[in-house]
């Protein structure tokens, strides 16, 4: 059973026009540790109700051996929580959460190339899982993680992928915009969908895929996937309203 814990909001950092990372300390612990992709659940003093107080987040950061950790919300119009968030949870704030929990965590053994498949705050478990493996120098034969938004100003972490995709040969940022605003984005355009089939070459290529982001997107990848060839033990998903 997990317990509630108390951590104050250390740092809030602006990543687009309604996106924020929030970085917690967990005060109670001089370690938080998890494994990449969980998440934890946040208690906000939004209604008298606890069912209707509870919002889960996952980590966007990779543990570090320190009690700190990141949570990357996006806000929600008319969102409860999102809204108190932004408004009422500035550095120095006092939250109350619990976790880590949750099972979208990579194998302790990775033989087969991954495709990581996001949308919007989607990208956050990810983020955790690759600083992991590259900090840790973990062997994985390809990591392709593929990003879709809407328009160039809604990509989230770009500069920091970008830059650890030239470190790292093994790992791919692709970015997919459906609403690209200028002729000079040379990325992708349009939906992730094209991107990983044409990364797993319509199916002829032995991979796992990952996928998180909103429901839509993870429902029709899901099936586009399996009708590429691929067993469903080889897709792994997280969905996000």
């Amino acid at each position: 059973m997990l317990t509630w814990q108390n951590g104050i909001v250390k740092e809030v950092i602006t990543q687009t026009h309604n996106t924020r990372s929030f970085i917690i300390e967990a005060i109670e612990q001089p370690v938080f540790d998890f494994i990449p992709g969980q998440f934890v659940t946040l208690d906000l003093p939004i209604s008298e109700r606890p069912s209707q107080r509870m919002r889960s987040y996952s980590i966007a950061s990779a543990p570090m051996g320190d009690n700190l950790f990141e949570l990357l919300i996006s806000h929600k119009e008319g969102g409860l929580g999102s809204t108190y968030l932004f408004d009422e949870a500035g550095e120095g704030a006092s939250l109350k959460f619990r976790g880590p929990a949750g099972k979208f965590v990579l194998p302790a053994t990775l033989d087969r190339p991954i495709v990581m498949i996001s949308t919007g705050t989607g990208i956050a478990p990810f983020r955790s899982q690759i600083l992991h493996l590259l900090h840790h120098q973990i062997p994985v034969p390809e990591i392709h993680l593929v990003f879709g938004t809407r328009k160039e100003s809604d990509i989230l972490y770009h500069n920091e992928l970008l830059e650890l995709a030239k470190r790292y040969p093994h790992f791919h940022y692709h970015v997919a915009l459906s609403r690209h605003e200028t002729h000079e984005w040379e990325g992708a355009k349009g939906y992730v969908h094209d991107v990983y089939e044409t990364i797993s070459e319509k199916g002829k290529r032995d991979m796992d895929f990952y996928l998180c982001g909103w429901r839509n997107m993870v429902a029709d990848a899901k099936s586009r996937i399996a009708a590429l060839g691929y067993d469903k033990e080889r897709v792994h998903l997280e969905v996000y309203d």
